[in-house]
């Protein structure tokens, strides 16, 4: 028993090292919660998770393999989700260009946008990354051949997946909250729209450009 265990112990934190590294997903809900507040954060990391959870079923029943070896289909997702991810660095990079220097005295106000707004964000954002799958499938491989694992063992890993990134993507959201993180986003808005519209553009531009 303690084998197993132990296994999926060291699965919880490879995913957790995973879901903090830098990337699409992580960049949209650092920005949202900065700029948005709390709840505008915690409904795109659960579009994220909407998302995360298609690819976490993929890849532990193994049709990750297939989009792994590309095809019409992949090549096609990857464009879309250039794109995607094009319009909203664009939408960043447009709000930086825009903002004016900022009251540092007066208090954040929350951006009103519906949640349905930015869930769909979150979850566009995820689903349309096909490398998602394929970094899981790569993941959870060795773990999925693991001899003593109990009955139900690919079901774990999936909900481990999903629910460890929920978790994690919310105490993130919570922490940015903070108020010198706040204040420091006050006084540089502009500045981090601009920076963060600039590295999803990147990130967009290698995801076509590189295999």
């Amino acid at each position: 028993m303690l084998g197993w265990i132990a296994e999926w112990m060291v699965f919880v934190g490879v995913m957790a090292l995973g879901q903090f590294s830098p990337g699409p997903d992580m960049l949209l809900i650092t920005r949202t919660a900065l700029a948005a507040g709390w709840k505008s954060g915690c409904w795109t990391a659960i579009g994220i998770v909407c998302g995360l959870a298609f690819h976490a079923a993929v890849a532990v029943t193994g049709v990750a393999s297939v989009l792994s070896k590309g095809g019409r289909f992949v090549i096609a997702v990857k464009w879309v989700a250039a794109i995607y991810l094009i319009w909203l660095a664009f939408q960043l990079i447009q709000s930086g260009l825009k903002s004016e220097r900022l009251n540092v005295g007066a208090p954040v106000k929350p951006v009103e946008v519906g949640w349905g707004v930015h869930w769909r964000r979150g979850l566009l954002c995820n689903l349309l990354n096909l490398k998602v799958a394929v970094f899981l499938a790569g993941v959870t491989a060795p773990f999925l051949s693991l001899q003593s694992s109990p009955g139900g063992w690919p079901g774990l890993l999936w909900a481990t997946i999903v629910l460890e990134g929920l978790m994690l993507w919310c105490l993130w959201v919570f922490l940015l909250q903070a108020p010198a993180i706040r204040g420091l986003y006050v006084k540089m808005a502009h500045w981090i729209d601009l920076a963060f519209g600039f590295v999803l553009l990147g990130v967009a531009i290698a995801l076509v450009v590189l295999d």
